[in-house]
């Protein structure tokens, strides 16, 4: 068998660019390219000569200013569905499309459990849950014996250098000196996982929606505790302000997102082997 042919499509993407890193062990097995996807300079290329097309072009971080609803439609649906087409009439083998938890709306509230399983539907809350999720949703019809798509619905992806939710934590562990002792779950996977999982559905050639995540839920109290730890900090968690903040999470989103629930039920988690690193080691090596 000779080597993978995968071409990402998004330059400076957090997941692209820890994905060609990742595979780079293995350079006889696999070739790797990355082009940009900002203009339309990407339609002339040809794509034909790939297996693989890893799509992570995309804006990632949640801006609910109206006057970006447009540009989120044009970049998370538009984009990723003229590349997946273009994918398809050029004969690419397989095309991975990275969509996102945040289809299946709002964070379960402080107390309140959210376990989203296979027979649960996507309600996005916003025009960025609903963007992906339209193109989550065309790139499924593409799908064929001899184009097959992968749509990765990730949890929250964490790991150095990482932007979003995970560096407000950090800023937390440095600054709080307490914490509320709420033990609450969420589904995470950390980057190096998330590159295996890739590799692994690009080796077996695989099809479908995915739901990959640690082996671990995880509460933000236990990130946070790690994190003052691998700092060399000290946090105090009280339970006093517990009543106050369930009270205050049914009017303010900001409070479930870092102490809500949000889980993928274990049983539609992929059943092969590609958490390489476990929860404890990868806050460390995210510090």
């Amino acid at each position: 068998m000779g080597k993978k042919r995968i071409l990402i499509t998004g330059q400076g993407s957090y997941i692209g660019t820890n994905f060609e890193k990742w595979v780079s062990k293995w350079p006889d097995k696999y070739d790797v390219e990355k082009i940009s996807v900002r203009n339309d300079g990407w339609k002339q290329k040809n794509f034909s000569k790939y297996d693989v097309v890893l799509h992570v072009a995309g804006i990632a971080h949640v801006s609910a200013d109206p006057k970006m609803e447009q540009l989120y439609y044009k970049i998370n649906r538009d984009l990723a569905i003229d590349v997946a087409e273009k994918a398809k009439k050029e004969n690419v083998k397989q095309f991975i499309f990275m969509s996102s938890i945040i289809i299946y709306g709002a964070d379960g509230r402080v107390g309140e459990n959210k376990i989203i399983n296979a027979e649960t539907e996507p309600n996005p809350i916003d025009f960025y849950g609903r963007s992906k999720l339209e193109a989550d949703l065309a790139i499924q019809k593409l799908n064929s014996e001899k184009f097959k798509t992968v749509i990765v619905r990730t949890p929250m992806v964490y790991g150095p250098n990482c932007k979003g939710n995970f560096p407000r934590l950090k800023m937390l562990a440095r600054k709080c000196p307490i914490f509320p002792d709420i033990n609450n779950q969420r589904s995470m996977i950390f980057i190096e996982n998330l590159c295996e999982f890739l590799r692994i559905v690009i080796d077996k050639e695989l099809s479908g929606i995915f739901f990959p995540q640690n082996k671990e839920y995880v509460s933000t109290k236990d990130i946070i505790d790690l994190m003052a730890k691998n700092m060399g900090k000290k946090i105090y968690f009280v339970k006093l302000f517990n009543p106050v903040i369930r009270t205050m999470s049914k009017k303010i989103n900001i409070i479930n997102k870092v102490l809500g629930n949000k889980v993928y039920d274990k049983r539609i988690t992929p059943n092969f082997d590609y958490c390489v690193v476990d929860f404890e080691t990868s806050i460390k090596r995210s510090m």
